[in-house]
């Protein structure tokens, strides 16, 4: 009888214990989502910065090395890309918000113009899933094995 008491005065500690650790779990980093930011985090403050006949050098001072440059045309462009993730525990991701910060120099590297895109400003098409043709024969792997013999 002396081991039935004992277990039923713990009973209700170990439960207390138990949702608490429970509940602790629940406001720390161990929840079922977590928001994530991927590339560059654009801030105001930094874009505000940026003005027309500034140097690239002072551009890559205040929001540093871009993510991609364009030199096709006449002018040059460097692109800042950041985005806002929502990342579940079990891997999904689902994308909150897209920002293309995109900023335009001249040929001697002075800032000419800038220009902030986001998901809205984006065209979405569709990729054709049809094959090209080629000259030949499509073979499997041992197909190709087969007749080499």
């Amino acid at each position: 009888m002396p081991l039935r008491t004992a277990t039923r005065r713990l009973f209700p500690i170990t439960a207390a214990v138990l949702v608490g650790l429970t509940l602790s779990a629940c406001s720390s980093g161990m929840s079922l989502t977590q928001n994530r930011q991927r590339g560059y985090e654009i801030s105001e403050d930094a874009v505000a910065q940026i003005r027309v006949g500034q140097s690239a050098q002072l551009v890559t001072a205040v929001l540093g090395s871009p993510q991609v440059t364009n030199s096709f045309t006449t002018e040059n462009a460097w692109y800042y890309i950041g985005e806002k993730v929502q990342q579940t525990a079990f891997g999904m991701q689902l994308s909150k918000e897209r920002t293309l910060l995109v900023i335009y120099f001249d040929k001697k590297g002075k800032v000419v113009d800038t220009e902030r895109l986001g998901v809205k400003d984006g065209k979405s098409f569709t990729i054709d899933s049809r094959r090209t043709p080629s000259y030949g024969q499509d073979r499997t792997f041992l197909e190709s094995i087969i007749s080499s013999i």
